[in-house]
């Protein structure tokens, strides 16, 4: 009978058949040791069985196993504890008997004396005890990523899915990702892209996705000739892991003006829009993320548009998923930079649903949603007439400028500084207090909201009295230090409000 079947299953866990087997792994016989682990390799498969095993700390003999003589008893007993440690209680057993250290062993030993049936066993149990925090600082304690590394150039498929899945795992860790930097580990990942083997892309792909927070990774990758097949696992793949872990790639790499630059020749575009149609909130998430990034080439912004982009982006706006709202709502702003875009987002009432997030009660949501009003507003055919149409809108924005979080008011500012290019827009702000609200916020320190203050108080000086109210309110001079900064957009958009504050 299938140890893996249903039927076998239930018959071990009702009938104390998984107690005896348990219960043989503490005999002297190496048949009997052998016939038991045989059992619960394919047994242990099932959640029930976890967690019986779990219930009868049978962790323990498995753990102890790891040490025995004979490889084909260590590689079952840890093949056995890589389907336990799927259960998290198996997962803090497996640390608590010290099967960290004895798992990184089997590496070693499969390194040392070539044996990729050890190494591959290892590995596959790391892999799924990594789930854990506290394993993690285990396994890097115990020494594994050296020998992770050494294992990562192998051409043993087989080998490679476990060994690159225990640093997909861990890569969220930032000292992984150093070390991972560290042995140079980001071209043998890129070559995994290339090999036929779903599972090892996937796995590949978001490792790279959690690495590429940094410059020096985004460069490397795109030095490895990584973006091609990065951009090609988009193509013709329904495996929404490995959807996940390239469009994450993808998003993550477009940070680096080259990559964005060679992603455009690669048609990366053309490959995300394709995936705005899939139902998995991850994926749609990366997506997003990744053509936001993108959209600061004119031709990937155009490309959005062309390719059908703005109206599944636009559909978008309604979810309820925050991380998929922000990067939503990034993307819209990016692809609003274009008129012809911008065209397209009006005409399917795109603004309003950016305009209506402004309530959100995510603070993040708001403020993404902030950022992309304002290149809207400044793309729109007829601005003045957009922004009017929505009643309480303009109140709402100016509203905002009361908010603690930094992020929601440099935005808002942002918005402001569009919002008062028409004049009767700008008056009605002005009645709305817009003001004294802007002048309460000249104290900062934070270059981010500076520069679109300064801006702000640029565009509201045309207005009535409003330039001698803020000589009134004391705005000048905490203005005149902006000019110290050594960010260039702030000290042009503060020479630009000193100069319209000067004006008769």
């Amino acid at each position: 009978m299938n140890p893996a079947s249903p039927e076998c299953q239930y018959a071990l866990r009702h009938g104390d058949g998984l107690d005896v087997l348990v219960n043989l792994l503490d005999t002297e016989d190496v048949k009997c040791r052998i016939g038991a682990l045989e059992i619960l390799k394919d047994a242990s498969r099932d959640y029930f069985v976890k967690r019986d095993v779990a219930n009868m700390n049978g962790v323990r003999p498995l753990v102890q196993l790891l040490d025995d003589e004979n490889d084909e008893i260590k590689v079952n007993a840890a093949l056995t504890l890589a389907n336990c440690a799927e259960n998290p209680r198996n997962r803090r057993m497996v640390r608590f008997y010290g099967g960290i250290g004895r798992g990184v062993a089997l590496l070693r030993q499969g390194l040392e004396q070539d044996k990729h049936d050890v190494a591959r066993a290892g590995a596959q149990m790391l892999w799924m005890c990594s789930k854990s925090s506290k394993n993690k600082e285990h396994i890097l304690s115990a020494g594994a990523v050296d020998l992770l590394a050494q294992l990562l150039q192998s051409d043993n498929v087989e080998l490679l899915v476990p060994v690159v899945g225990v640093l997909q795992e861990c890569a969220s860790h930032p000292t992984y990702r150093n070390l991972i930097r560290k042995y140079r580990l980001i071209p043998f990942l890129v070559e995994n892209l290339r090999k036929q083997n779903g599972s090892l892309q996937a796995h590949s792909a978001m490792t790279i996705f959690k690495c590429a927070e940094d410059a020096a990774t985004q460069a490397l990758v795109r030095e490895c000739d990584g973006l091609a097949p990065l951009v090609a696992l988009l193509q013709g793949s329904s495996d929404q892991h490995l959807l996940e872990g390239a469009s994450g790639a993808i998003w993550k790499c477009a940070a680096d003006p080259q990559n964005v630059k060679r992603f455009s020749e690669l048609k990366a575009v053309d490959a995300l829009v394709g995936l705005l149609k899939n139902g998995d909130e991850v994926v749609l998430t990366n997506v997003a993320g990744a053509l936001a990034a993108l959209a600061v080439n004119p031709d990937s912004c155009k490309s959005i548009r062309t390719t059908g982009g703005i109206e599944p982006l636009v559909k978008l706006l309604t979810s309820t998923n925050y991380e998929l709202l922000i990067n939503a709502t990034r993307a819209v702003g990016a692809a609003a930079a274009s008129k012809e875009n911008m065209d397209v987002i009006d005409k399917l009432d795109g603004v309003r649903l950016l305009w209506s997030l402004l309530k959100s009660e995510n603070i993040n949501v708001v403020a993404s949603a902030a950022w992309a009003i304002g290149p809207c507003i400044e793309n729109a055919r007829d601005a003045g007439a957009l922004v009017r149409s929505f009643v309480g809108g303009v109140e709402l924005v100016v509203g905002l400028l009361k908010s603690e979080h930094l992020e929601v008011v440099a935005a808002v500012c942002a918005a402001v500084a569009q919002i008062a290019k028409d004049e009767e827009n700008l008056a009605v702000i002005t009645d709305h207090a817009v003001v004294p609200l802007l002048c309460d916020l000249v104290d900062t320190k934070e270059d981010l909201l500076r520069e679109h203050l300064a801006a702000a108080i640029a565009n509201c000086c045309s207005f009535g009295n409003n330039r001698i109210s803020f000589g009134e309110y004391g705005a000048v001079a905490p203005l005149a230090k902006f000019l110290r900064s050594k960010n260039d957009g702030v000290r042009g958009q503060t020479a630009r409000a000193l100069h319209e504050l000067s004006k008769d």
